[in-house]
């Protein structure tokens, strides 16, 4: 190991140190279970809230400026290989708010993160948060999402829908994109797939109610209850009551035909 990265490895140890120790003692035994058991969880919890980590890991990295890339990194890929929940969720958080310091190569970090997550509660931020405005920086990347979609871990293919959520939600993004994604999982049984599916749509009514609309109509005989229910959340009241009818036919006229067959 060469003097700058025993630099950075001395540094990194003293920012870890200093986490854990806000974290312990931002934490409750009583939290900690109910977490613990609510995500089911493998490894070791604090019991700090999720605003006590983002202010604790925010205040332990110190100002943007004064953190490099390569510390950004090498704090990220301890703190990812903690069996601490907190010290897990703070690389992500830091992720987050470093994510301009992020290369196109470190998707890659991204994308083994993510395999190795057991819960949504890292899965949708490193997606959403981290891998999206990669993307949206370096759409040479959006390839990357391509093989995500198919991939046979069914959190890389939630994190390929949701990778595409931010723009979406705004009113832009890639629509096309997220509805062939979503076109290939529609007939999935996995929930966090169908939840995400009904996740991107309703959040896309936002500004773009119509996209929706169109989207949930010309597929009434394949969307999953769960995803219907959500992708028609924001919808007007006078939509959400006619698109539940015209769903609830198409369901009984598939099941009808399942019978013939």
């Amino acid at each position: 190991m060469g003097a700058t990265a025993k630099r950075v490895s001395a540094g990194t140890q003293t920012i870890i140190e200093a986490l854990d120790e806000i974290l312990r003692h931002a934490g409750s035994p009583e939290r900690a279970a109910k977490e613990r058991a609510y995500l089911k969880s493998p490894i070791h919890h604090y019991g700090a809230s999720v605003p006590a980590i983002r202010k604790a890991a925010s205040a332990a990295a110190g100002p943007k400026q004064s953190l490099s890339r390569g510390q950004l990194l090498d704090l990220v890929d301890r703190l990812w290989s903690s069996t601490v929940h907190e010290h897990r969720m703070a690389a992500v958080t830091l992720l987050e708010e470093r994510v301009d310091l992020l290369t196109p190569r470190d998707l890659a970090l991204v994308e083994r993160m993510i395999r190795s997550s057991f819960t949504w509660a890292y899965v949708d931020n490193l997606a959403a948060s981290v891998a999206g405005p990669l993307v949206e920086r370096h759409p040479q990347l959006a390839g990357r999402l391509d093989r995500w979609a198919k991939d046979e871990c069914f959190w890389l293919r939630r994190s390929a829908m949701l990778a595409l959520l931010l723009p979406i939600r705004s009113g832009g993004g890639d629509w096309k994109r997220f509805t062939r994604y979503a076109d290939a999982m529609l007939d999935e049984k996995e929930f966090f797939i169908r939840k995400a599916i009904g996740w991107v749509l309703r959040e896309a009514a936002k500004k773009r109610p119509d996209r929706v609309r169109r989207y949930v109509a010309s597929r009434l005989d394949r969307l999953s209850p769960l995803s219907f229910r959500e992708a028609i959340k924001r919808l007007p009241d006078r939509e959400q009551t006619a698109l539940g009818r015209a769903y609830d036919a198409a369901r009984r006229t598939g099941r009808r035909s399942a019978q013939a067959d």
